[in-house]
């Protein structure tokens, strides 16, 4: 298509920068945002002083404005069901992190896609942060060779801010999903790197702390998982949102030596640097390091944006595949899928006693048939006489007093800290 894309945001916490994008792009306008908080919508308006915007706290309502494509910012854990209303509806989507909750979900969504001829993008930021996208284009060029192993992490201590990401609801999502599910940030820059594909998983569950129960989250302080590729090799994914520091970063091994991303502490550049460690051929064991901070032909538009700049690729990119540009570089449903499923299936090994599980093939409709009717999660309402504990030793009992308090501190305090809001509290049955 040609002109601006016409963008609706859903969900004007998060997606603030989404709407910043718009607000500068030649390649798109915001002319919708949509959340179920009055309170959110009138700080968005504030933000966006001037301009043709339209603000509804209906979904149904704006989803019939005239707009091309939907931003799904809202609970991570409601992205698929208002994916495929969104694709049946004709619009485009770009999804925040998760692309689904069961494996129910995962088919449902995938079928949509296929179904629809709409663009659907995955919005897996930290495959965009330099590092990553300087991995991955050193490995595309055969600079690393064969790919052999691989690390990747995101731990993120939430306690600071769990009042004004929670507000004291019991029972949202951060409070009640299994540490191994919010695990793409690990997984997806490792697979977007090497374009491989998950085969096996097998799941760890790092144990219940003081601090989760001061959170009220009633699931463990992280997970890890072991991956098999599709070519053999092995991948190690650790993530959690309860660990003491936060840590971004990434390691890859191939037969031609190795690519680092510097770690969270690192005074160099902070995890935007890289290492390049490579030899011209197999066997040469040269050990030459080469370190700088990548940057490409956005690196100056994208430098004002979050998460080291990468919510701008996330932004351009989809937008440039919807007006079909073919140098554009989005993460299609099915890769989605094989960035978010291992997470789901890392917590059925955990619960096996660590038996590995096989990652399903999307791609295959036939593949999808066991999956179908399989709703398992840790949300009572949608896994029905499936349901699975948020932590595999069984729920921890959270005092109710515990909630009040978290719910005092959102009311006194982060109500007021605009920039402390990361996400708007949009849930599926209640839009």
């Amino acid at each position: 298509m040609s002109g601006k894309v016409r963008i609706g945001v859903l969900g004007a916490g998060r997606g603030e920068t989404m709407m910043k994008y718009c607000a500068t792009a030649d390649n798109a306008a915001l002319v919708a945002v949509c959340d179920r908080s009055e309170e959110f919508l009138a700080r968005a308006r504030a933000k966006l002083a001037g301009g043709d915007i339209a603000y509804y706290t209906d979904f149904e309502e704006f989803l019939r404005h005239e707009l091309d494509a939907v931003v799904l910012a809202n609970y991570a854990t409601d992205h698929a069901s208002f994916a495929i209303r969104c694709l049946a509806a004709g619009k485009h989507v770009l999804s925040e992190v998760l692309p689904c909750e069961t494996l129910s979900e995962a088919v449902a969504l995938a079928e949509a896609v296929e179904k629809s001829d709409r663009v659907y993008a995955y919005a897996e930021n930290y495959c965009f942060m330099p590092a990553p996208r300087e991995m991955r284009r050193l490995y595309r060029a055969g600079k690393l060779g064969e790919f052999e192993y691989g690390e990747g992490e995101y731990f993120h201590n939430c306690e600071s801010i769990w009042p004004s990401i929670t507000r004291g609801e019991p029972e949202h999502w951060r409070n009640r999903i299994h540490a191994a599910y919010y695990c793409t940030h690990s997984i997806g820059p490792l697979l977007h790197i090497t374009g491989l594909r998950p085969v096996r998983v097998t799941g760890f569950e790092l144990p219940y702390n003081r601090r989760c129960a001061r959170c009220g989250a009633r699931a463990g302080l992280g997970a890890v998982e072991m991956i098999e590729l599709e070519n053999g090799a092995l991948i190690k994914s650790c993530h959690g949102l309860g660990i003491a520091r936060n840590s971004v970063w990434y390691t890859v091994y191939g037969s031609l030596g190795r690519l680092e991303s510097a770690r969270e502490d690192a005074e160099q550049g902070g995890t935007g640097r890289i290492y390049v460690n490579l030899d011209a051929r197999e066997g040469e064991n040269a050990s030459k390091v080469e370190t700088y901070l990548p940057r490409d032909a956005h690196s100056d538009a994208a430098g004002s944006y979050g998460h080291d700049g990468s919510d701008y690729y996330v932004m351009w990119n989809f937008i440039e595949k919807i007006r079909g540009n073919p140098d554009a570089e989005t993460i299609d449903v099915y890769e989605a899928l094989d960035m978010g499923l291992p997470g789901l299936l890392a917590y059925r090994s955990i619960l096996n006693g660590g038996a590995p599980e096989t990652v399903p093939d999307f791609r295959h409709p036939l593949a999808r048939e066991a999956c179908r009717h399989d709703t398992a999660c840790t949300d009572p309402v949608k896994a029905g006489d499936q349901y699975i504990p948020s932590c595999s030793r069984g729920n921890p009992i959270v005092p109710p007093e515990t909630y009040r308090r978290i719910a005092r501190l959102w009311e006194s305090s982060a109500r007021t800290a605009y920039g402390v809001v990361t996400e708007s509290p949009n849930k599926s049955d209640e839009n």
